[in-house]
């Protein structure tokens, strides 16, 4: 949701899609265009919704990946994120990590996500950052009292927009597992996504202010 589904306002999105959507068509439905354009549509065979969201970030896209890729950190900023951490290392750059959600309500929820490093900018911050990751909900054993998500699948798209700026496509499936109340139905739909990129955007430009610090 990490991430990576990897944020977790994404987990309350997809919990009130999956409750709050019904008689749906499999082509892609806009639920929101400003601040950033979010879109759904059912999984065939599941109780899942895809999930498009994209929009501008005021951030630079090296600062973003960086935030993106740091798992062990998503739990302190992270909507709804209580724990989070690297497993182990793949090959190819990639991860396997866990993900623990505090979410109101409701029962907590985990994951396990086998994260592939599918491209990263160059030195110089040319290029495209892209990321994917599906999971695998048996690689630990389950944990009493926290439901673990057997369908969680997406990827992060980030490209350079000038110095300060990057354009993101965030795209994401999950199976909630379980009954969802209707208050999440009804701000998943919109919020959620959205707290998810304003997170990501601040997070990163706090990591630039660091960056900078250090540089002088």
């Amino acid at each position: 949701m990490k991430m990576l589904w990897s944020g977790a306002a994404l987990a309350v999105c997809a919990l009130g899609l999956a409750a709050g959507i019904s008689q749906a068509t499999e082509v892609w439905s806009t639920v929101a265009e400003k601040p950033y354009v979010v879109k759904v549509r059912p999984r065939p065979g599941t109780q899942a919704k895809d999930v498009w969201a994209e929009g501008e970030l005021a951030a630079n896209a090296a600062d973003v990946q960086a935030v993106l890729r740091d798992v062990d950190a998503y739990r302190h900023w992270m909507p709804y994120v209580k724990e989070s951490r690297l497993l182990k290392e793949l090959p190819d750059e990639g991860q396997l990590t866990y993900t623990r959600l505090d979410l109101p309500v409701v029962s907590a929820r985990d994951y396990i996500s086998n994260v592939v490093l599918e491209s990263k900018l160059a030195e110089d911050g040319s290029g495209v950052f892209a990321q994917r990751w599906q999971a695998e909900p048996d690689a630990i054993p389950q944990r009493r009292g926290t439901v673990r998500l057997r369908l969680n699948e997406g990827s992060w798209h980030v490209e350079p927009r000038g110095e300060e700026k990057s354009h993101a496509v965030y795209r994401f499936t999950v199976d909630p597992a379980g009954s969802i109340p209707g208050f999440l139905a009804r701000m998943g739909q919109k919020d959620a996504v959205a707290d998810t990129f304003r997170a990501v955007e601040k997070r990163a430009r706090q990591h630039a202010e660091s960056r900078e610090r250090e540089a002088h």
